[in-house]
């Protein structure tokens, strides 16, 4: 759940923070991600947003603090059940803490057209505000923001519903958590290059070659609300969750 930092002068502190409860990366955040930020959770396929932004609304239910996980990828069923082979997952907390909803399904019962028009975001926005309240939740997953921006044919529209999107969170103090799809070894933040410019924060996962082994990485390119540290770190998702070491030691290592 989200808590109050101790005083001090260093910029975020004493900001609500939303912590990840994943020890490497609260460290990075200095807590945790300030409470009501909209994050970007970047990276090329296989990188690990799925299961990262998993662990931590997982981790945010044990503590107490309701979260919404909304599918554009795959049935909620296949995501249960892959979360299942995680010992930080527990399945007790489904329907009670961990909400989960497939995006196919809620767009057909909101009777949202394939091509999503400003009368179906408001729809949406609707319905996620409203859930959002019955459920208390204070984290929602949405994966992936790209799933649904590709229904849009204009960047305008995209940038338009990803403010409204962020905003209408916000407002709620809702953490977000969105997944956005990049190209491998594209220098970008996002799919289609203006959700990074509404959103709090972005963490950009991604691979670095060691030797002929793939590396997966991790990044905290931006947090609004906190100092952070911008350091690139190796990461290892493990059964119990993720692992993280320093760029530099995990070099060190393979030397």
């Amino acid at each position: 759940m989200a808590e109050k930092e101790g005083g001090g002068e260093s910029p975020g502190q004493g900001v609500p923070r939303a912590k990840t409860g994943i020890s490497g990366l609260d460290s990075v955040l200095n807590g945790g991600v300030p409470q009501g930020n909209f994050v970007l959770l970047t990276g090329a396929c296989g990188t690990g947003k799925t299961t990262i932004a998993l662990e931590m609304l997982v981790n945010g239910a044990k503590d107490g603090e309701p979260g919404i996980f909304i599918t554009t990828t795959e049935p909620v069923e296949r995501v249960i059940d892959n979360a299942g082979t995680f010992a930080f997952f527990e399945r007790a907390l489904v329907g009670k803490k961990l909400h989960f909803v497939d995006s196919a399904e809620l767009f057909e019962e909101l009777h949202i057209s394939p091509d999503l028009t400003d009368k179906d975001m408001e729809a949406f926005l609707k319905w996620l505000t409203k859930t959002v309240k019955e459920k208390q939740a204070g984290r929602v997953v949405l994966d992936s923001l790209t799933g649904i921006c590709q229904r849009m044919s204009k960047s305008e529209h995209i940038r338009e519903f990803s403010d409204k999107l962020a905003r209408t969170l916000s407002k709620a103090g809702v953490t977000t958590i969105a997944t956005s799809e990049t190209r491998p070894g594209e220098m970008s933040y996002s799919s289609f290059g203006v959700e990074e410019a509404v959103a709090d924060g972005i963490i950009l996962l991604g691979n670095a070659d060691s030797r002929g082994y793939l590396l997966r990485t991790l990044q905290v390119v931006k947090m609004r609300g906190t100092v952070h540290s911008r350091a690139r770190y190796v990461i290892d998702l493990t059964s119990h969750g993720l692992i993280m070491v320093p760029m530099l030691k995990a070099s060190m290592r393979e030397g």
